[in-house]
């Protein structure tokens, strides 16, 4: 095939194509023939009479091609009416799909709410809980100080309280031992008080302040019954203290440092005796 011949065959290919184009617009097959026969006619005049298309071939060659154009079509038609319902039911899938998970979304997202405001109402309830347990714990601590401070207070009031004690049986047994020894005196002086107002004439009488009253008679022969006397009583030195003479004795004094060093408590009475029969005769 010289190359005119195969550009003859090219133009009469792409003259087809625009025949299929031409299908689709709704034309029939006459109208497709008699574009065929007017481009085989152009291609014929173009050819050299031994190379032209016979009619019946042409017609042949038509039907074929438009029965595959019929064909082609109908599968398009098909495939597309198929593709245009999936595309639909997939629209209407991803409409139910997209409007399931936005119910589905706003539930989960309210679900989130309440579980946002259930969180933040039991991070308060924590708050308030550990505030008050705070405030319990500091009472507490501000009890245990207060008790450990009073128990500090205690040992040492317990400490003072036996010391106190300890003191107060030290004095109980030295006051014991003190009245002892005064009820020893006592007893004696009441021995030597008897012997004295038998013998003497003395009597001893207990006064206010703790004191011994000693009143002597018989000593003025011409008024035996008139009283000569004196008081005495234990200083807190444990001492003899000589007061309220009367008549009063200048020489008391002395009497009474010389019993304090002799502790000879009949010797003492004698000279005051003797002191005031001597005042009576001079």
């Amino acid at each position: 095939m010289s190359d005119r011949g195969r550009e003859e065959e090219g133009a009469l290919k792409f003259e087809i194509g625009k025949l299929a184009g031409l299908r689709e617009l709704g034309l029939e097959t006459c109208c497709w023939l008699e574009l065929f026969l007017v481009l085989c006619g152009l291609a014929t005049g173009l050819r050299s009479p031994g190379k032209a298309f016979s009619y019946k071939m042409i017609e042949d060659e038509l039907a074929l091609f438009d029965k595959s154009i019929n064909e082609f079509w109908n599968k398009f038609k098909s495939t597309v009416s198929d593709t245009s319902c999936q595309m639909m039911g997939l629209r209407d899938t991803y409409k139910d799909s997209i409007k399931a998970l936005t119910e589905k979304l706003s539930v989960k997202l309210k679900e989130e709410e309440r579980m946002v405001e259930m969180f933040l109402e039991y991070q308060n309830q924590i708050c308030r809980r550990n505030k008050l347990i705070q405030e319990k714990k500091d009472n507490l601590l501000r009890l245990i100080a207060e008790i450990k401070d009073k128990n500090e207070k205690l040992e040492v009031l317990t400490a003072n309280i036996q010391d106190l004690k300890e003191e107060y049986a030290r004095k109980k047994e030295t006051i014991s031992a003190a009245n002892k020894a005064n009820e020893e005196k006592l007893k004696r002086l009441q021995k030597s008080a008897d012997l004295y107002k038998d013998r003497l004439g003395l009597e001893i009488r207990k006064i206010y302040g703790d004191k011994l009253q000693f009143i002597f008679t018989n000593i003025d022969p011409k008024h035996p019954e008139n009283p000569f006397m004196f008081s005495l009583h234990l200083n807190e030195a444990r001492e003899y203290e000589v007061s309220d003479s009367a008549p009063h004795l200048e020489c008391l004094a002395e009497f009474q440092e010389k019993v304090r060093k002799t502790n000879n408590f009949s010797a003492f009475l004698a000279n005051v005796r003797k002191a005031f029969t001597a005042m009576v005769y001079n």
